[in-house]
């Protein structure tokens, strides 16, 4: 999961206010049921102590959710009487749950924001140019068109079969080049802040190969190729939604076990470990498990990705934390010694999704099923101390 969208959350201090509830419509009781659920957040919160400015900004905040077209649940991170984050929820929390703590409670997004929901960015492709389309929580929302290069020759009139055909072929296909060109430039630029995991490119087969082959290459390992949609009218839309689900299934598997081989290689062998400065246990590769070496790493700045599995006691281990992400330490005196005067204790999964999303950091949620690190808490880094 990409943890930017957290970012606001790192420029401010605590205590926080965290809040998740479920805000789907899908019931005739829907509306008086959703009103309960939002007075419910906003007297748990001031029942454990957050102060009327931040309660008020929470009840406004849910007061202010629309009649129609509400995600499942939502989930609010608030400080200071203003509400800093409020994020779509693709799954609907079993109960309103909130919390006030000196970070904000983020380790519940992983199994809420559901990656088996695709969060793709769909470029219909033809001669003409692109239709760029983001699908997100089962949605999907138009952000406009690319317009390629057109050249104007002898409009509908067929080619002569004389010794200029070839030159006529060549310029019209020069023009589709170009536009393949322009399309892909468009994409290397749009893609950062699209917030989307996954390329899907479809329609015209010569010319979405044309733009595969010319993305960056640092986009291309995100980039798939979908037969079945366009630009034009017609598509069976059912089919093509499966197809895109099929590919965004086969890309978080793979992203997945990517992560996990590159963790597993980075571990090593238990004869091969040693310890740092401090005596924390270390790896001889790009790797940790447990808290201590995590917690060690993430201090360093070290996290690459954080991988987190449910059933381990380790995501909820209390850890030590101060104002900046790097401020965090399995003992009190690890804080001390960074110059912090009051260290507050918070769950490791939390802290260290904070460190997480300081340096861009991904985390992944390890399904229970698949092997993952022992006590559900690992990480893969970016480079060895």
């Amino acid at each position: 999961m990409d943890l930017a969208f957290l970012t606001p959350l790192l420029d401010r201090p605590g205590p926080w206010a965290s809040v998740y509830l479920d805000t789907s419509r899908a019931t005739e009781d829907a509306a008086p049921r959703r009103a309960l659920l939002d007075r419910a957040a906003v007297h748990r919160l001031a029942g454990l102590g957050v102060d009327d400015r931040t309660c008020a900004a929470v009840r406004d905040r849910l007061a202010a959710e629309p009649a129609g077209g509400s995600p499942p649940g939502r989930a609010l991170f608030a400080a200071d009487g203003e509400v800093v984050v409020d994020t779509a929820l693709a799954t609907s929390p079993p109960d309103v749950a909130v919390d006030w703590a000196p970070l904000p409670h983020t380790a519940p997004l992983l199994d809420l924001l559901d990656d088996a929901l695709p969060r793709c960015l769909v470029v219909a492709v033809d001669r003409t140019g692109a239709e760029l389309e983001r699908r997100e929580f089962g949605g999907a929302a138009r952000l406009g068109t690319v317009e390629g290069k057109q050249w104007q020759g002898r409009g509908h009139r067929a080619p002569p079969a004389d010794r200029y055909e070839w030159h006529y072929r060549h310029r019209v296909e020069d023009a589709w080049d170009r536009t393949a060109a322009i399309i892909a430039d468009h994409l290397g630029r749009v893609w950062p802040g699209s917030g989307a995991d996954l390329l899907v490119l479809t329609g015209d087969v010569r010319e979405r190969r044309a733009v595969h082959e010319l993305l960056p290459p640092q986009l291309r390992p995100h980039t798939v190729e979908v037969d079945g949609g366009g630009r034009a009218d017609g598509i069976a839309r059912e089919v093509f939604d499966q197809r895109i689900a099929t590919a965004w299934n086969g890309h978080r598997t793979h992203h997945l076990d990517t992560v996990l081989d590159a963790f597993r290689t980075g571990i090593g062998r238990p004869g091969e470990h040693g310890t740092d400065a401090a005596g924390t246990e270390t790896a001889p590769g790009a790797a940790a498990q447990g808290v201590p070496a995590v917690v060690a790493a993430a201090r360093q700045n070290q996290l690459a990705a954080l991988l987190l599995q449910p059933g381990g006691h380790d995501p909820e281990r209390p850890v030590w934390t101060g104002p900046r992400p790097e401020h965090i330490g399995v003992q009190r005196n690890d804080l001390r010694a960074m110059g912090v005067a009051e260290p507050h204790q918070a769950p490791a999964a939390d802290a260290l999704l904070r460190c997480a999303t300081a340096v861009g950091a991904e985390a992944l949620l390890v399904p229970e099923a698949v092997p993952g690190p022992p006590g559900g808490l690992g990480a893969v880094l970016r480079w060895v101390a």
